[in-house]
């Protein structure tokens, strides 16, 4: 069961099935979560949509149309959704979870020193990301921070697979440039 698609694991999902719930769930809670938690930045908010995303999905299963998508864009499209709801009910604005600035988060007991050196690189990185296109930059974040593939992103975006990959591939090309031009610079 562990081995089986996402597809599979949704058909045992409509079917009833615990235990292809159980591996669905235990597959994209990481990413479920995440972008929960991009949107909401609080990680009970967070965990608590995640949750209602996943009980959607389970009462939903029978809705999945593989021909508009994965299963994993269609668990990120409730999360998302989810999410801004959430949001609106308490009167909050959404945060995009495609900007990497909002993607940035501090881990718990960070010492001053090692902070400031990881402010410095992330500093780096958004700078970078800022010099691409808006679109593109979109797709960068969706592929590199969001793990989405570019099947998922043309998908998620409205836009055709070859232009897709051509965004990602560009904007990576692009980004590692500036971030070795300026570490020449700086050295």
């Amino acid at each position: 069961m562990w081995d089986a698609s996402d597809e599979a694991l949704l058909a045992g999902v409509s079917a009833d099935d615990e235990t292809a719930m159980l591996v669905l769930v235990r597959r994209h809670q990481q990413r479920v979560f995440g972008l929960a938690l991009a949107v909401l930045r609080d990680e009970g908010e967070a965990a608590d949509v995640a949750q209602e995303a996943f009980v959607r999905a389970w009462r939903n299963a029978t809705s999945f149309d593989a021909r508009r998508g994965s299963v994993k864009t269609w668990l990120l499209a409730i999360t998302r959704n989810l999410a801004i709801d959430r949001l609106r009910m308490d009167g909050t604005r959404p945060v995009d979870p495609v900007d990497p600035a909002t993607l940035v988060r501090r881990p718990s007991g960070a010492r001053p020193e090692d902070t400031a050196v990881d402010d410095v690189e992330v500093r780096r990185v958004l700078d970078a990301l800022a010099r691409l296109s808006e679109p593109q930059r979109r797709c960068v974040v969706l592929a590199t921070l969001g793990g989405f593939t570019a099947r998922e992103i043309s998908t998620a975006e409205g836009i055709p697979l070859g232009t897709a990959k051509t965004r990602i591939r560009d904007g990576l090309h692009h980004v590692r440039a500036l971030l070795d031009t300026r570490e020449d610079t700086r050295g």
